[in-house]
């Protein structure tokens, strides 16, 4: 990979397994979004960038050389996907599942915004989370700065929104989620340290942490481990990853639970690349949608 700057952008040559799309379209991030030019613009802790693709080169707008390692590391630019593909590739359906998301990476989040997305999500569709989490953001966050013609606003601290009042949060669009999220903040001001260093518990411990604030399931709490906290042995299952394993590997009345451990058992220590990549090729071909119905 090559790396270049040119004014306000940084341009990555013969950049492998890199796609805009499978990445911010397979369910892990909810703050990017597609312009009519193809590209995608989206928040990153208090920067907005936009980014676009001409086959393996990747152009990001908007940022300089100083930010590089913001993009290297949210981007997960060090990693080598292609041992991580041989590594999960351990039968047809993988094999397909990858070439179809082939450009799919977990994006290094911020922990405190992904636990109060993921807790919007439960229940919820994309657009309306996308909704919910750009309405705090104008109300509560920080601005930013205006591009393109569009005000873009970081995403709300837990001080902020521990402060509002549930009528303001209501506001929102958030629902039956505003309280939630307004423990959430007042909780997370007081162990932040704790929630940071998930990452360095065991899957079972953060998990159980998790899983103690309201409106954090089984669910929700391994995505948040998995886009987050950097366990990359979990394996989320929503309705898209149930649909596509009781197709395709387990009977059709196995449990979420019981789907998880064996994924978790057959995909070992890279199961969450291996359920982003079954998501991505579920949701966008339907696998499973007919036999529901």
């Amino acid at each position: 990979m090559e790396v270049a700057e040119k004014g306000n952008k940084i341009i990555l040559n013969k950049v492998q397994d890199f796609n805009l799309t499978h990445m911010f379209e397979c369910g892990q991030c909810f703050r990017w979004n597609k312009e009519e030019d193809g590209s995608y613009t989206g928040v990153v802790e208090n920067k907005v960038i936009n980014v676009e693709q001409f086959g393996d080169t990747i152009v990001f707008n908007n940022i300089g050389s100083q930010d590089y390692s913001l993009l290297k590391s949210y981007f997960d630019l060090d990693n080598d996907y292609g041992k991580i593909k041989k590594a999960v590739n351990t039968d047809s359906i993988m094999n397909e599942a990858i070439e179809f998301g082939y450009g799919i990476r977990i994006l290094n989040q911020d922990e405190w915004e992904t636990m109060i997305s993921f807790m919007i999500s439960a229940n919820n569709r994309i657009p309306m989370i996308k909704r919910v989490i750009e309405n705090l953001s104008v109300k509560f966050g920080e601005f930013i700065c205006n591009y393109r013609g569009k005000d873009y606003y970081t995403f709300p601290s837990p001080k902020r929104l521990a402060e509002a009042s549930l009528d303001e949060i209501l506001e929102c669009k958030a629902g039956f989620r505003a309280p939630r999220i307004k423990k959430a903040a007042s909780r997370f001001l007081e162990e932040r340290d704790l929630v940071y260093s998930i990452k360095d518990m065991t899957y079972d411990e953060g998990l159980t942490y998790l899983k103690s604030y309201e409106g954090i399931g089984d669910k929700v709490a391994n995505c948040i481990l998995l886009f987050s906290m950097k366990h990359f042995d979990t394996f989320p299952v929503d309705v898209w990853v149930r649909r596509v394993m009781q197709e395709l590997y387990v009977d059709k009345n196995t449990k979420d639970k019981d789907i998880r451990k064996f994924a978790e058992n057959k995909f070992g220590k890279y199961s969450g690349y291996a359920q982003q990549y079954l998501f991505y090729y579920a949701r966008e071909n339907g696998i499973g949608v007919k036999r529901k119905k």
